[in-house]
């Protein structure tokens, strides 16, 4: 069955215009704190709430490749459909609609930070990123050019089951999302749709040896450990941005 055909796990309708470019995410690592909900407000546009699991607030790091980019019915092409990204994000809702508010996101293509920053009006920058593989076994270096402070090393590997993460739970909460949030120069909020199959998730064992990537958004993350997964790979569909009134 055709991705755009997988809809009954949706927590709303797929939007009645059609999709304009597809991706998928490879190899991706998330990573969660919990997050000073009072530090989230003041960095967080106002059109938009908090979400929140048990009275908490999370930031997450997605480290992952992404590849075959490309707008609708146009093949993806070499040296431009593949790169890799790094982004921090936290959870939203607008109007009862859950989704997630982007801090930064890095990569390692021009050509998709500057079309991702024109299009989409997203904090996108430019950064040296390397991903390599071995033995199933993932090591991962991003530093933000021009901004040394924003950089994150890990190694990182899959541990245990797939599984598909159950409503109500935290699993659930931090990556079943079906939109984004953001705003333009002006501070006009927009909304954009995405589509997905349910996260096919697995348990990962991680050592993070730098992480400053939210110090570098101007947030402090706690003490404790994060929480982590591992997603081999989701293929996703995006929607052109959606102004809210």
């Amino acid at each position: 069955m055709d991705l755009i055909e997988q809809t009954a796990h949706r927590p709303w309708p797929l939007p009645q215009n059609p999709w304009i470019l597809k991706q998928a995410w490879n190899d991706l690592l998330f990573a969660h704190w919990p997050a000073a909900r009072d530090t989230l407000r003041e960095l967080v546009p106002r059109f938009l709430e908090i979400d929140l699991f048990d009275d908490e607030a999370w930031l997450t790091i997605a480290a992952f490749r992404l590849t075959d980019l490309s707008p609708r019915g146009v093949p993806a092409l070499p040296f431009v459909s593949a790169f890799n990204e790094i982004n921090l994000r936290t959870y939203v809702v607008y109007e009862g609609i859950p989704g997630v508010y982007f801090f930064s996101l890095d990569a390692n293509s021009a050509v998709a930070v500057g079309a991702a920053s024109t299009l989409f009006h997203l904090p996108y920058y430019l950064a040296d990123i390397d991903l390599t593989a071995e033995e199933g076994k993932f090591a991962y270096h991003s530093r933000r050019r021009g901004d040394s402070r924003a950089e994150f090393r890990a190694r990182y590997e899959p541990a245990g089951p797939v599984f598909q993460p159950r409503p109500q739970t935290l699993d659930y909460f931090l990556t079943e999302r079906y939109c984004l949030y953001a705003k333009d120069s002006r501070e006009r909020g927009y909304r954009v749709e995405v589509h997905h199959r349910p996260w096919e998730l697995q348990a990962a064992e991680v050592e993070i040896s730098t992480n400053s990537m939210a110090a570098a958004a101007g947030l402090r993350l706690p003490s404790m450990g994060p929480t982590f997964q591992f997603a081999r790979r989701q293929d996703v569909l995006t929607w052109a941005p959606l102004w809210l009134a």
